[in-house]
């Protein structure tokens, strides 16, 4: 069979970038053609005989430049016989889409003002995901989390029988446990703390989705003692200034450090004493069972759509909505305190290898190679 891909941009730390090549890379091995269409591409070039096809669209402002972007892919697409069109952002022409975003109308309902749904940006990417999710589409959706179905379900009526609930996945090679201790003093040298200095890590691109505000307002309550020992290492693509200057303000500047995405991440967890992320909203959090397989205990916002693995697996701490800040910064305070760090590491790191017991990194390839037999009546569909 024969697949086209479609992502607006690729970057190595992205969470669904990773989940989408992941994906490829798992058809191809299992004897696919894949062709991946994207506007940028940062990083290695695609392995297994994946076939990368850039276009340079063009546009003033970024809803007009992904609109070119569409436009041109699906002229390109439409020369070939694909077997089946999966795109990882929302877009018309799609046979299957690969649900990463939480649902765009109930974040611009309920998160944005009257004049934002007036503009020309919400009013394409509203068109975009109708488009995916309407009553009447052909377009299968691969969904991370139960949670977000009824937001889409809400807004767009979408019939039970397209959506496709994936089993998370976790790589073995990626997650493999170093020697803790020389990973909490590697982390330290590194970024020159001191050796008994506690670390807080919060880690995703989009600083403010995740919260880093946030977690940096927590820290600066700490009681004098623990602030002192307490570092906060956020790690992501994003623009850090406002963040270094709240920290600032805050007299922080010494506690608070910001790297750019890297490809150590479970290192970083090894070395770390607790991962904090606050989102505003996260459609999954990937990063929360990443922190389970790597011993390190959480807290969390109940938005995550993941973040019920850390009340299952008793790995950490719920925040319950809505968000109080002075509630996060008693949980936190007492987290560092707590004798239940350890238990909280040794439930996270047992869920998490029965995570990756369920889900070898295969299972998104399989739906998608059942919905284009399903598309072509039974068959593979098209040729190579």
């Amino acid at each position: 069979m024969r697949f086209a891909f479609i992502i607006f941009k690729y970057f190595p730390y992205g969470g669904v970038q990773r989940d989408m090549l992941r994906i490829a890379n798992a058809l191809a091995l299992a004897g696919n053609s894949v062709d991946i269409f994207t506007m940028s591409w940062e990083g290695e070039a695609p392995q297994n005989g994946i076939k990368l096809r850039l276009i340079n669209a063009r546009g003033m402002i970024n809803h007009k430049r992904y609109d070119n972007f569409i436009r041109q892919a699906r002229e390109e697409i439409a020369k070939v016989n694909y077997s089946l069109v999966v795109g990882f952002n929302r877009m018309p022409g799609l046979d299957a889409y690969f649900a990463a975003d939480p649902c765009f109308a109930e974040r611009a309902q309920n998160q944005r003002g009257f004049f934002y749904r007036l503009s020309g940006r919400f009013r394409w990417f509203s068109k975009c995901e109708r488009a995916v999710f309407t009553p009447d589409a052909n377009c299968q959706v691969l969904l991370l989390s139960e949670r977000e179905k009824a937001d889409f379900q809400r807004w767009y009526r979408t019939p039970e029988h397209r959506f496709h609930l994936l089993p998370p996945y976790l790589s073995p090679a990626r997650m493999a446990l170093q020697d803790k201790e020389e990973m909490r003093q590697r982390l330290r040298r590194e970024f020159g703390f001191d050796a008994d200095d506690r670390v807080l890590l919060l880690v995703g691109s989009g600083f403010r989705t995740k919260g880093l505000d946030r977690a940096i307002e927590a820290l600066a309550v700490l009681p004098g003692k623990q602030r002192v020992k307490t570092r906060l290492l956020a790690v992501g693509q994003d623009n850090p200034k406002a963040f270094l200057r709240m920290a600032a303000d805050k007299r922080l500047s010494k506690r608070v450090h910001v790297s750019p995405g890297r490809s150590d991440i479970p290192q970083l967890m090894q070395g770390a004493d607790l991962l904090i992320h606050p989102a505003r909203n996260e459609l999954a959090g990937h990063v929360l069972l990443e922190a389970m397989a790597s011993g390190l205990p959480v807290l969390v916002t109940d938005v995550c759509g993941y973040a019920f693995h850390i009340e299952r697996a008793q790995a950490g701490v719920v925040m319950r909505s809505p968000f109080d800040q002075p509630a996060l910064n008693k949980a936190l305070a007492s987290m560092l305190e707590s004798d239940h760090l350890e238990t909280w590491a040794a439930n996270g790191l047992g869920y998490a290898k029965a995570i990756m017991a369920n889900n070898q990194g295969n299972a998104e390839a399989n739906i998608l190679m059942d919905i284009a037999r399903n598309k072509w009546g039974g068959i593979d569909g098209p040729g190579l």
